[in-house]
């Protein structure tokens, strides 16, 4: 989808450049950038709501201040979409480069349509332990207070996905045996987990931090629509340690859905943590590594996979030591 992104100006990020791959995990200090990036992927989509003329026509207004540049993969390889800001934090106008006319209009046509998919998340467990209004479960919003709704709706709709998701969330929280989902009469929907042993169903208010959001990651991973993005931060939050694998896994299976046995479109995710522990699990794939690094008042990103000494550094501990240590970078800095 975003083969990478170029910044100038914005906000902390002065002068940096990031080359995306299906799936990013972000590490790094608060003010080094982590959530600029996902602020400015999603402002590139609240632009691309406006017609293509409005999101063209002002190619000569292009200021000299803060400018983001993105490109696109294949085949949408074509395009680069430069947002132009009037502040070091307000951008405003976005060209598209070449300007999308004849066959061009179709390439902007499609990329447009998965640019206005796309979403981010920052998930609050006393919202997805609320009981939602039925009308509103066409999708996931960014807190993941409609989880329950979104799952009824998924359940009479997508009766299968719902099933593998629920088939899924037992296998990894075993001491349940099923997911209830309640009509009330003021058409909210109740989510509850059965436990397997007694059938005692248990309210989503009562259920720990860390299971409710496994949950609403379930309900991204097996969604029957994905969008072509999803951000989220702080994946890691709530989590006990021994689970961050499966949080882990369960990513995945929205960026290489084929090695989970899914038919559905990949899904570029890119999440920020702040758990070394996490970190630890991708150790065999530093490509999906992005380090960022605050330095005085400027921002900037490497990948994990560029450092030289990667592997020497391996040798001598793990990835989650490395990072604590300041060995690999994306630390505060020193006072």
């Amino acid at each position: 989808m975003i083969a990478s992104v170029v910044f100038r100006n914005f906000k902390a990020l002065r002068s940096t450049s990031l080359a995306l791959s299906p799936f990013n995990l972000l590490i790094g200090p608060n003010g080094s950038g982590k959530t600029s990036l996902i602020q400015a992927i999603l402002r590139l989509r609240a632009l691309a709501k406006l017609p293509l003329a409005q999101a063209t026509a002002d190619a000569e207004r292009r200021p000299e201040g803060a400018e983001i540049t993105f490109r696109f993969d294949a085949p949408h390889d074509g395009l680069e979409a430069v947002l132009s800001c009037v502040s070091d934090t307000v951008c405003d106008l976005l060209q598209v480069v070449p300007l999308p006319t004849g066959e061009g209009v179709d390439d902007w046509t499609g990329l447009r349509a998965r640019l206005l998919s796309m979403r981010s998340y920052l998930f609050d467990h006393y919202a997805i332990a609320s009981p939602a209004l039925l009308k509103d479960g066409t999708e996931l919003v960014s807190n993941g207070g409609n989880v329950a709704a979104v799952l009824a709706a998924r359940r009479d709709a997508h009766p299968e996905a719902f099933a593998r998701m629920t088939t899924e969330l037992i296998r990894l929280l075993p001491e349940y045996d099923d997911l209830d989902l309640s009509i009330r009469a003021d058409q909210t929907v109740e989510l509850r987990l059965r436990m397997a042993e007694g059938g005692e169903l248990i309210a989503a208010e009562n259920l720990s931090q860390g299971t409710l959001y496994l949950l609403a990651m379930l309900t991204l991973a097996y969604d029957p629509a994905p969008p072509a993005i999803v951000c989220i931060e702080e994946v890691d939050r709530g989590v006990h340690p021994r689970m961050l694998r499966e949080i882990r896994d369960t990513l995945y299976r929205l960026s290489y859905p084929s090695e989970a046995g899914a038919q559905c479109t990949p899904v570029q995710v890119i999440a920020t943590t702040h758990s070394p522990y996490l970190l630890d699990l991708f150790r065999d794939h530093p490509e999906e590594v992005v380090i960022a690094e605050k330095q005085g008042n400027a921002a900037r990103f490497t990948r994990l996979d560029e450092r030289a000494d990667l592997a020497g550094m391996l040798s001598s501990g793990s990835l989650g030591d490395l990072w604590f240590s300041g060995v690999i970078g994306g630390v505060p800095e020193d006072k």
